[in-house]
């Protein structure tokens, strides 16, 4: 699984010019399945993301976790991370597991993080989303569960 992680002063996500999801500072992950994942990637993604030091401490240094700062975490899911640029310039999805497989493995990553005891809001699977984040430094981060050993 991939996420594309970024640390925010607040975040929303809307479908169909709802509010679904909605959080204050801390994480908002942008998360996809490929095809080749399975419940190991879900944990282990789930386990860097909620432990992810990215937040300041008193020195000015990232070295506490979006827990530790009562922050909570916005999770959407995104194939789109899996898009594969290498042959031209429309993107190729091959590389991204298929929605039913997906979904499952995305509400695993989400009750993993949920266990861990930090709030996560999502958005609604394979809806079209309008995300808007509030960017604070910005921080961004990619994370790949396949390169985390």
């Amino acid at each position: 699984m991939r996420a594309v992680v970024q640390r925010v002063a607040s975040a929303r996500v809307e479908v169909d010019g709802c509010v679904v999801g909605q959080i204050g500072a801390g994480l908002v992950a942008f998360v996809g399945a490929g095809r080749d994942d399975t419940d190991n990637d879900a944990d282990l993604l789930a386990s860097k993301i909620s432990g992810l030091r990215v937040f300041e401490d008193d020195l000015g240094k990232m070295s506490l976790g979006v827990g530790q700062v009562n922050g909570a975490i916005l999770a959407i899911s995104q194939f789109t991370v899996f898009g594969d640029v290498r042959r031209g310039r429309r993107p190729s999805f091959d590389d991204a597991m298929e929605p039913v497989q997906a979904q499952r493995l995305f509400d695993r990553f989400v009750t993993r993080v949920r266990d861990t005891g930090i709030a996560v809001e999502t958005g609604r699977f394979r809806a079209m989303m309008r995300v808007l984040v509030d960017n604070d430094g910005p921080v961004t981060i990619l994370i790949d569960s396949r390169k985390v050993f």
